[in-house]
């Protein structure tokens, strides 16, 4: 019988490439991951790896059996979940992942709501953007995953086909601001609550954000007539800040990201024609159905509405 504990490091051989490396995602040891992989090759009584100097392979049946892994692993957490919540959430746990910015702007209230109405429920957290978040949601590496897209390039979340196969629970639509340096020419105009076009900054150095959202940028750059010439690129909120007070360049930013940070020298200026994100908690149909995961989402729902 294939046992879930395989599967999983199977999965990090092939997303990591090596036994050695990882041995090291999983926190254990070399030769650990080396007879587990031999127990599970046993058990389906063929090769699923193919070592080649330091590379590590996956053979015809790795490949399938990496595939269905995923839909394994998360349909068992749901089955654990399911089973802790019987008690009423005295048990159990909701693993998050959330990128940034909502990990300080909404998660802090939502979590701190669930501990105080279920206090036996653990809640976890770690950090990631899309889409590397909504992966590690379809592989079972967390139960709800904090994302956002950005509707005005694809039109509403519920179609997004990244999106599509999940239960999708809108949280917030925010606006896009650009920021400028506080002596910059177009101070005056965040002074005066006065919105500009982003073809007025066609000949500004840009600093950009994540690999998404430097995406976006040049989409929306483009619309207005122009590709932006971007100098530096961080997915840290305030470093954007502190490059952009420099007067190194000049960055747009969601209003979360804006939020979590202390803005020193500089100015935000609303964007016309408006550019916005939308930010949604995902999970996946089975999980949607624990009550902890369930309850979180609510929390998420009020947390965003304050």
């Amino acid at each position: 019988m294939i046992e879930a504990r395989h599967l999983r490091v199977l999965r990090a051989v092939a997303r990591t490439g090596s036994l050695s490396a990882a041995a090291r995602a999983l926190g254990c040891t070399q030769p650990a991951v080396s007879q587990q992989m031999k127990a599970l090759e046993q058990t389906a009584g063929t090769p699923l790896l193919v070592r080649a100097g330091r590379e590590t392979r996956l053979t015809e049946a790795g490949e399938a059996l990496v595939r269905h892994a995923a839909g394994i692993l998360a349909g068992l957490a749901a089955a654990e979940e399911e089973v802790a919540a019987i008690a009423g959430l005295r048990a159990g746990r909701v693993r998050l992942v959330s990128f940034p910015s909502a990990s300080s702007a909404i998660v802090p209230a939502a979590v701190a709501a669930m501990r105080a109405e279920h206090p036996g429920a653990r809640v976890s957290l770690v950090e990631a953007q899309p889409p590397r978040s909504v992966e590690a949601l379809r592989e079972g590496e967390c139960d709800i995953a904090l994302a956002y897209r950005y509707p005005d390039a694809a039109g509403p979340a519920e179609s997004d086909p990244e999106w599509d196969d999940l239960v999708v629970r809108p949280l917030l639509t925010e606006r896009l601001v650009v920021l400028v340096p506080q002596d910059h020419r177009l101070a005056r105009a965040a002074e005066a609550g006065e919105e500009v076009g982003l073809a007025e900054l066609a000949r500004e150095p840009w600093i950009a954000g994540c690999p998404r959202c430097r995406g976006h940028l040049v989409e929306v750059c483009e619309s207005a007539g122009f590709t932006p010439r971007i100098d530096f690129a961080t997915d840290d909120y305030p470093a954007v800040v502190g490059l952009v007070g420099a007067g190194l360049g000049v960055a747009v930013l969601p209003g979360l990201a804006v939020e979590s940070v202390r803005p020193r020298g500089v100015r935000t200026v609303g964007i016309s024609p408006e550019v916005r994100r939308e930010v949604a908690a995902l999970t996946l149909p089975d999980l949607a159905r624990v009550p902890a995961v369930a309850a979180m989402l609510d929390r998420l729902s009020d947390a965003a509405r304050r």
